[in-house]
């Protein structure tokens, strides 16, 4: 620890973190700080009392009650007060950056449709939840289904990535089908082990089968049905669209890895840390054939210390039948710097024939692995942007499914 220049020592310190700081970091706080004088005397004063009212035979915990409110009141003075003040004492070169809210979201209101619970299958099927906007146009609507990830339900995950609210404005039914803490503790999905690889059996056949019986119930527009997931529910996503091209018309991954390159809980551990091994990305190739693959846009955040970033990239520049047979139109890449509320990103574009975009990788810069443009409501999100969920829906309205009218 770092004293500075005109730090008073004649006084007894206080250490306190500076919540300005990315990493801990430590400030010290003398005696006659106004934050912390009223710690100070509160302190002494149970000392005292506590001493008096031992020689006087009474009860220690008469000290306690007179006293211990006040000690409370003025440590909780002392935080608010190191919270207003931090932004004063951030490190060189590290802006601090307040989310500024959009129109109207201070008092945003839940979504006008309809939110459901429901259930699917036997005694090992699955609970979900169900999304139908109120504005829907005439006739079958799109659907996306969205897989949560670890330590995370649908209701969680609905409410992190403000998932429901872009839905709304898009016209489309999400589903979100839930985990089971008996089929993994930690409700993460399967997407590893040997018996879940394939999309014909296991977790991964229970969500396609899911998803055209809601197809069926709802009224779904069979040619605009999509995949998406965050973290572990990424790489499921990623096994589905790999192996049901004619189901899932495009694929997002937000923090998520390349499907089927990890066969046992080791390998999983391995590629998340560690990424795919040099030309392992082939593995993603969809089961449709070299003349078809789903369009993907993926997010990952730089600084993601649970899922490799290059996880992210191995998704986004798999080789496919589309690139084999020279039927992407160009690429571009931009960079954004950060603004208020907003990460800098990297945003990559490849382009097919007509000039509509068939994959995107956004790099967010400065993210961990959160949701970009999530609610602090939720778990595992960033309140910064990128606004993922209503860049998804954008990318994903934009492609249907060949052969559907």
């Amino acid at each position: 620890m770092t004293i500075g220049a005109g730090t008073d020592m004649s006084s007894s310190p206080v250490i306190t973190r500076s919540r300005s700081m990315r990493r801990p970091s430590f400030t010290i706080l003398s005696s006659n700080h106004p934050a912390s004088a009223s710690f100070f005397r509160s302190i002494f004063k149970f000392a005292r009392h506590t001493v008096r009212d031992r020689n006087e035979g009474l009860p220690v915990w008469t000290a306690v009650t007179s006293t211990g409110r006040a000690l409370l009141r003025a440590v909780r003075r002392a935080i608010s007060w190191l919270r207003d003040h931090s932004g004063s004492r951030a490190r060189p070169g590290f802006e601090v950056r307040t989310r500024v809210p959009a129109a109207g979201e201070g008092d945003r209101a839940r979504p006008p449709g309809r939110f459901t619970e429901g259930r699917f299958g036997n005694a090992t099927g699955r609970t979900y939840m169900l999304y139908e906007p109120a504005f829907r146009k005439p006739g079958p609507a799109p659907m996306l289904v969205l897989l949560h990830g670890c330590h995370q339900d649908a209701k969680d995950f609905a409410v992190g990535t403000r998932m429901n609210e872009a839905a709304e404005e898009a016209g489309m039914v999400v589903l979100y089908p839930e985990q089971s803490r008996l089929a993994n503790a930690l409700r993460c999905w399967n997407w590893y082990t040997s018996r879940y690889r394939s999309a014909n059996e296991g977790e991964a056949a229970l969500i396609v089968a899911m998803t055209r019986r809601v197809m069926l119930d709802h009224d779904i527009d069979p040619a605009r049905i999509y995949i998406a997931g965050m973290s572990a529910g990424g790489a499921m996503a990623a096994l589905l669209a790999r192996d049901h091209p004619g189901l899932y018309a495009a694929l997002g991954v937000h923090s998520g890895v390349p499907a089927a390159l990890a066969h046992d809980v080791f390998s999983a551990m391995r590629l998340m840390f560690r990424g795919p091994a040099d030309g392992a990305a082939g593995a993603d190739l969809p089961a449709g054939g070299a003349g078809h693959s789903v369009p993907s846009i993926v997010f990952h955040g730089d600084e993601d210390m649970t899922v490799h970033p290059s996880n992210g990239q191995a998704i986004h520049s798999a080789p496919s039948g589309d690139q084999a047979g020279g039927l992407t139109n160009g690429s571009l890449e931009a960079t954004t710097y950060p603004g208020a509320g907003q990460h800098g990103v990297t945003r990559s574009v490849d382009y097919d024939q007509g000039g509509v975009t068939k994959r995107e990788l956004w790099i967010v810069h400065g993210a961990g692995h959160a949701w970009a443009g999530g609610s602090d409501e939720g778990s595992h999100t960033d309140a910064d942007g990128p606004d993922a969920s209503r860049e998804m829906l954008r990318f994903f309205l934009q492609h249907r499914q060949a052969g559907w009218v």
